[in-house]
């Protein structure tokens, strides 16, 4: 990996804020530069599943295991600002389980109806009815890399509602309007990176700016945990370093490899232990 990424770990005040928030947000992840680049590869995305997913132009569109249609979103994979503080919270025992791409184009005037409540959730399906616990283990996390400007409230803002990560239940007023108490927008500048507990109940809202929301998530998991996604990346396989291969859901050991790890199949531990010294089994 980049060796800047030394230069990046996890804080003690982002472990704390991720610990007792559910999330944090790293402000200027990625350059000017980057984010235009990745802007334009969204836009071409967009062109081209738009249509075929038969979305109207003012529809939101998600489109879930981006990671090798280009090899722009690699570099995000392992990006030297963020990668170590994925391994902070979650150790090196790790893959990206989930990719998410989403735009947003701003909603007509017209279609900005009445106040509605917020559909918040928590992420991973049916992790949430299936894992025994108050609050259930944390299993998984998420990157939010904000490719777009929002920084201003009604632009389509992530919102989450503090602490509730530690909640497996949320109540909700029986008006259908009135989102919970401590619901909270996330003013997030282009380059920005919210990292969030996949338990934070958390939502999108509608976009009623005058620009479209482009957001990608990053979902990070233990290596036991089946991925969400087919994770399509074989027609780029050889082209990726051992780290990369462990990320993408490699394992020399097949099934074992990923409950039972050995070195051979998790070669983000050895990169760890030659630079930062000894880390845990």
């Amino acid at each position: 990996m980049d060796l800047s990424c030394l230069n990046h770990p996890l804080t003690e005040a982002e472990r704390l804020a991720f610990d007792e928030q559910g999330y944090f947000m790293v402000e200027d992840a990625l350059p000017p530069d980057l984010v235009k680049k990745i802007e334009t590869v969204m836009n071409q995305l967009n062109t081209v599943y738009r249509p075929y997913k038969g979305k109207g132009p003012h529809e939101a569109l998600g489109i879930h295991d981006f990671i090798g249609k280009d090899p722009i979103f690699l570099t995000l994979l392992d990006w030297p600002k963020t990668i170590l503080k994925v391994c902070g919270i979650l150790g090196w025992n790790i893959q990206l389980y989930h990719s998410d791409y989403r735009y947003t184009p701003p909603l007509p005037v017209e279609e900005r109806g009445p106040k509605q409540r917020l559909r918040f959730h928590q992420d991973s399906g049916r992790l949430n009815r299936e894992l025994e616990g108050n609050p259930r283990p944390r299993v998984s996390l998420k990157i939010a890399f904000f490719i777009s400007d929002t920084s201003k409230p009604g632009s389509g803002n992530f919102h989450v509602i503090p602490g509730t990560h530690l909640k497996n239940k949320l109540e909700f007023a029986e008006d259908g309007v009135t989102n919970p108490e401590g619901t909270t927008p996330i003013l997030a500048p282009p380059g920005s990176a919210v990292f969030f507990d996949r338990r934070l109940w958390h939502s999108a809202s509608p976009n009623h700016s005058d620009h479209i929301r482009k957001v990608l998530f990053y979902g990070y998991s233990y290596r036991w945990l089946r991925p969400r996604d087919n994770v399509t990346a074989g027609h780029i396989w050889n082209q990726l370093d051992p780290i990369r291969q462990q990320l993408l859901g490699s394992s020399a050991n097949g099934g074992f490899g990923y409950t039972s790890p050995r070195d051979e199949d998790v070669p983000l531990k050895l990169w760890m232990q030659e630079h930062l010294g000894e880390v845990a089994d």
